[in-house]
């Protein structure tokens, strides 16, 4: 069974590079998630409250017998239960539900706090206070954002202690924000990118379809070789087993430095989730 290269995050500890994502609305099989674990050599998944399949992942795991130890699981901090003690209760009410003692990587999902009468800075500062403060006593092992722009991490650094180990943004050929994956580099925040197939839009782009054809692989395994290859930590959502599987394959070939640069130039600022609170409700 194959592994995956690993990336090193600020404090040492490594997150493999290529991971499962999950979802809301149909997004979780329980058999593709065991199916993932035994067979295709993941243990990278990424989930959330918001996507409310924590107790589903949990009978996953279990039932797939691979170690606590060997997994890396990140879950998501929701903006309702943003504010410092809120905050640590559903830290450990996530863990419960996925029936492990301790998160690898825990994510404040949006930027955005919606409370009425408070700055979305002053809310976000408190709830980052209490990620930091369950990150010292070891409940998270990691501890990041998702969805963060550069005036947001600009502002984390000025109202923090721990600078963001992951930001996780979508990141797709149609959406290369490298301003802020540079940004993010230079402090020494990883970069992690959601949807790397733009929602299956990729796929039947006329050059990825020639560059699948040119390298004898799909469309999605040249979308997220593109991804790794610019060393982006990147979690591709099934739930079909075989699609999770032709997703794992991806570290047998390059894209030409060439081919890489074509795929670069797709770029359209085409963005697939939109930040906002109104989408919160959707």
């Amino acid at each position: 069974m194959q592994q995956f290269p690993d990336v090193e995050l600020s404090n040492r500890l490594k997150i493999p590079i290529l991971g499962l994502g999950t979802s809301h609305y149909g997004g979780y099989s329980h058999d593709a998630v065991v199916y993932a674990l035994q067979q295709c050599g993941v243990r990278h998944i990424d989930t959330a409250k918001r996507y409310g399949c924590e107790e589903a992942l949990s009978k996953s795991i279990s039932e797939s017998g691979v170690p606590r130890d060997q997994l890396w699981i990140t879950t998501k901090l929701w903006p309702g239960d943003y504010g410092y003690r809120s905050a640590k209760e559903a830290c450990r009410a996530s863990c419960q539900r996925l029936g492990v003692e301790y998160l690898d990587l825990y994510l404040m999902h949006w930027p955005d706090c919606g409370v009425p009468g408070r700055s979305n800075r002053d809310v976000r500062a408190e709830t980052w206070r209490a990620l930091e403060e369950m990150y010292d006593e070891g409940l998270c092992r990691a501890i990041g954002v998702s969805n963060f722009l550069i005036p947001h991490l600009e502002e984390l650094k000025e109202d923090g202690g721990v600078v963001p180990h992951v930001n996780q943004v979508e990141f797709h050929p149609f959406q290369q924000p490298w301003p802020l994956v540079e940004f993010c580099r230079r402090e020494g925040v990883a970069f992690e990118g959601y949807c790397p197939l733009a929602k299956g839009q990729a796929l039947d782009h006329p050059l990825i379809v020639a560059l699948a054809h040119k390298y004898g692989r799909s469309a999605s395994q040249i979308c997220i070789r593109w991804s790794i290859q610019n060393r982006i930590i990147t979690i591709p959502k099934s739930t079909k087993p075989e699609r999770i599987r032709e997703n794992c394959q991806v570290f047998g070939f390059t894209l030409a430095d060439g081919d890489m640069e074509r795929v670069g130039r797709l770029h359209t600022d085409k963005k697939l989730i939109r930040l906002g609170y109104p989408l919160w409700n959707g």
